[in-house]
């Protein structure tokens, strides 16, 4: 049927219903939205929201609306300033690092959720945050530029400073915050030093992950930091081993993403109901392929055969959310005391 068509059945209807028609629009509109914020790497075209809200929405009766920022750390700040004024449901993009912070600021509710059957690294539990997914932080580098890639972040530190890297802020990233602590982890008082000889091989310092890994893919930089898993987005999506990551003798930092109830949202039900299916094959079979992160759930699909190929560290740093809240500010000052200037 034609739309002049259409349009003329309803008015035909309309006229012949009287008020009652119009009467009942609002009923059949009244669909719930649930307001996400999030990060701007997961709400991109090629990240894994667009296909998380096609099917959240399939099953809630309800419109799925992402307010993304830059990174995970300019979450917590812009929850900060909205405080209870803000139009968040669901928060989704903060980390194990930020939990303490988030929770002191009151906004946020028991999620509710059982997380018992979940596999995270360190068995992370928390009775308002939900963990979604997890990567460790690593230095990715291009093989065509790199033929020796740092083995340590002491070679990373004391290295030739002709071959850059992009990092990303603490302030406003949780890979910036990342590599923050986990320099602080093998550094520990020693790390204003660690961060002073590092300053010249930082190309530049970018609000959030999604700047740092355009810079390095348009060869800016032959090195960013990122995760273990991002070449396997590379050798599935692009078909190419030109990106790799380099494998750090001490350690690598992990990095568990949390998503979180806020305490002042209207449709409480409908956020516990997404916190649910988060934890879901529906959201967790999505992940490994576009947010580039290992999945939680214990009975996700198989990861595809390039995530068999990736680094696998052979030890993990994770400090305690206490401790980083305690500390975070003192450290990024150490860390703006280090790099700026000449």
């Amino acid at each position: 049927m034609h739309d002049r068509s259409l349009l003329s059945l309803f008015t035909g209807l309309a006229l012949a219903a009287g008020t009652t028609f119009f009467a009942a629009q609002p009923a059949a509109a009244a669909e719930k939205t649930l307001t996400i914020y999030t990060y701007e790497s997961f709400t991109s075209d090629w990240g894994p929201g667009p296909k998380v809200k096609a099917a959240f929405e399939k099953t809630c009766g309800c419109t799925v609306n992402y307010v993304s920022v830059t990174d995970g750390v300019a979450l917590l700040s812009r929850l900060k300033l909205e405080g209870a004024g803000t139009k968040a449901d669901v928060v989704l993009g903060l980390d194990t690092n930020l939990v303490d912070e988030a929770k002191d600021t009151g906004l946020f509710d028991a999620s509710g959720v059982n997380t018992s059957a979940l596999k995270v690294p360190g068995d992370f539990k928390d009775d308002a945050f939900v963990p979604y997914d997890y990567g460790h932080f690593a230095v990715i580098y291009d093989t065509q530029t790199v033929k020796n890639p740092p083995k340590s972040m002491k070679d990373l530190i004391e290295g030739d400073p002709s071959q850059k890297i992009v990092i990303e802020d603490p302030r406003t990233s949780t890979p910036g915050l990342g590599l923050l602590l986990w320099i602080k982890s093998i550094y520990g008082d020693k790390s204003a030093d660690a961060w002073t000889k590092l300053k010249g091989r930082i190309l530049t310092v970018t609000p959030g992950w999604s700047e740092a890994y355009g810079l390095f893919t348009k060869g800016e930089a032959p090195m960013v930091l990122s995760y273990t898993t991002s070449p396997a987005y590379h050798v599935i999506e692009e078909k190419t081993d030109r990106y790799q990551a380099a494998a750090f003798s001490e350690g690598h930092y992990i990095q568990i993403e949390v998503a979180g109830l806020v305490k002042s949202s209207p449709n409480k039900d409908l956020a516990r109901d997404f916190l649910k299916f988060m934890i879901s094959p529906g959201f967790q079979d999505i992940i490994p392929t576009s947010n580039w992160m290992m999945p939680v759930s214990a009975t996700s699909a198989p990861l595809p055969d390039a995530f068999g190929k990736l680094v696998s560290p052979t030890k993990t740093f994770l400090m305690s959310p206490d401790v980083v809240e305690k500390n975070r500010k003192a450290w990024i000052d150490e860390w703006l005391a280090a790099t700026s200037g000449n």
